[in-house]
């Protein structure tokens, strides 16, 4: 994925910053993280920027996800590198989804 050749923000506070920079292409974000309100803020924060957001079910896969050995509750994509296609895919499918509403 984008670990190896792109850019990554890990974790709540790096991500955050990154949506507030307005510098995230893709924002992905744990659901089983507890509690909740750790990554609450995230979702509502993407909108407000127009920054793609899309949910996995692990912590622990996205850590795999993202080449580290902890877990992590959140990621944004910066600079996706040599994976641009597949972030590309992923925000259309998200804008699919959401009707249009999901912004590059």
């Amino acid at each position: 994925m984008s670990h190896q050749s792109g850019k990554v923000k890990k974790g709540t506070n790096e991500v955050t910053k990154a949506i507030e920079r307005g510098i995230s292409k893709l924002v992905i974000i744990a659901e089983d993280v507890e509690p909740p309100e750790v990554v609450a803020h995230l979702p509502i924060l993407c909108e407000e920027r127009g920054a793609a957001y899309a949910f996995v079910p692990s912590r622990q896969e996205l850590g795999k996800a993202l080449g580290i050995d902890v877990t992590s509750a959140a990621a944004a994509i910066l600079d996706a590198g040599d994976a641009q296609h597949i972030v590309d895919q992923i925000i259309a499918s998200l804008s699919d989804l959401k009707g249009g509403q999901a912004s590059k």
